[in-house]
């Protein structure tokens, strides 16, 4: 989607300034805190400080703790708001189907997507609970079906995979979630929708397939936006045995957890980014310098406490030699500012603005979430949003002021 070299490094300049501002102050504050409390006042924190002493500050600071919160989150209640919030925004019924089709185990839930005129339009399996005998970790969608038209011209629905690895329930608890596992449900359900919604018949390009590498993360990062909207997480936040509503106290702290130091981790992620992209594209204008002194000349201006002499980072940074992110480590930050602009326009119209909030769901499916790989994501962006993507969002929701 980015087309041209140039069109990321714009983008990373623009977040890079306001995030090196941002993590100056916040390690400032780090190092005040630390030496407070007993870390020598003769020092700078080195490299292996910075994560111990962020964890005692977040938890001085906020005060939060998640698996507190899991008695707030039960899945199903989680399921509920997760289904009524697609309902309000995109005018679908999601429907339980248990029985409907095979499962391979017996906690696999089924379910079917209905349309507003009561059309079955797509269906999912939604597998949730870890199982380490026989489940590999970390949580994903994928394909089961896509949309198409057979041979004798009959509409096969899409049919989607969300796989999870939560708790599951026991004799006394439904399976609670942490607030973490919310936000990764709601990531997957992204997913799903943009393979769910499609309207194009041609599997090559329909949901997801087709769909440049820096785009594809759009509708997943989207929903998660979600799960930091005041109405939508209260409305499913209950404990699952009083019935009562989380504190509005813990919803501000699970806002201000996420954007506690987060100039420092967007600086991290932008000098991966850099790195990785300069070692791909701009090794002419290093011809004197190997690609760990090349690594170390971007430091300067990404990192706040330099790589110590014996750093090999980049013997570790697999992203730029495996796994298909070589020169596209950046598309995290890209989809992020994406997915954080397109939620920008439900803010602006107003989140308690029920109508409003239905035109612009609508919207979104019709662009976003229906097109999939029809054409260029850059038009699709511009269907919906009226132009071209802008970093402004994105800064506003981790906490850091936008550059002049």
């Amino acid at each position: 989607m980015a087309g041209k070299i140039n069109s990321v490094e714009k983008l990373l300049e623009e977040l890079r300034e306001p995030s090196f501002k941002a993590a100056e102050l916040e390690l400032e504050n780090l190092n005040n805190f630390a030496h407070k409390n007993g870390f020598n006042v003769n020092n700078q924190l080195k490299p292996w400080d910075i994560s111990y002493w962020s964890e005692l500050l977040r938890k001085e600071k906020l005060n939060l703790d998640q698996e507190a919160l899991r008695p707030w989150f039960p899945l199903e209640d989680v399921l509920k708001g997760l289904f009524g919030l697609c309902e309000k925004l995109f005018d679908i019924k999601v429907v339980e189907a248990n029985g409907e089709a095979p499962v391979w185990n017996e906690d696999v839930l089924f379910f079917n997507i209905f349309n507003n005129s009561n059309n079955k339009i797509a269906s999912f399996y939604l597998d949730p609970f870890s199982r380490p005998e026989s489940k590999r970790g970390g949580a994903w969608m994928d394909e089961c079906l896509n949309k198409n038209i057979d041979s004798e011209g009959n509409q096969i629905v899409p049919v989607a995979y969300l796989v999870c690895n939560q708790t599951p329930p026991s004799k006394n608890k439904p399976s609670l979630m942490s607030f973490d596992e919310v936000q990764t449900l709601f990531h997957e359900f992204g997913h799903g929708l943009q393979h769910m919604l499609t309207t194009i018949d041609l599997p090559q390009a329909a949901g997801i397939n087709n769909v440049e590498w820096d785009a594809v993360e759009l509708p997943s990062q989207f929903m998660e936006n979600w799960c930091f909207d005041k109405k939508t997480l209260l409305n499913i936040a209950k404990h699952y045995e009083t019935g009562e509503k989380l504190h509005e106290e813990d919803y501000e702290k699970l806002c201000a957890n996420r954007t506690f130091n987060c100039g420092m981790s967007t600086l991290r992620q932008l000098h991966f980014a850099i790195t990785d992209l300069r070692l791909h594209s701009n090794l002419t204008s290093y011809q004197e310098l190997n690609s760990d002194e090349i690594r170390r000349d971007i430091a300067k201006n990404t990192t706040l406490i330099p790589p110590i002499n014996e750093d090999k980072f980049l013997c570790c940074f697999s992203h730029i030699f495996a796994g298909g992110y070589s020169a596209g480590y950046y598309s995290y930050k890209w989809a992020e500012v994406l997915s954080a602009d397109a939620f920008s326009m439900f803010e602006e119209a107003g989140l308690e603005n029920d109508q409003e909030i239905k035109d612009i769901g609508k919207n979104f499916k019709e662009t976003i979430l229906s097109l999939g790989g029809s054409l260029p994501p850059l038009e699709i962006f511009k269907l919906f949003r009226g132009r071209e993507p802008k970093t402004d969002p994105l800064i506003r929701h981790l906490g850091l002021k936008a550059s002049k």
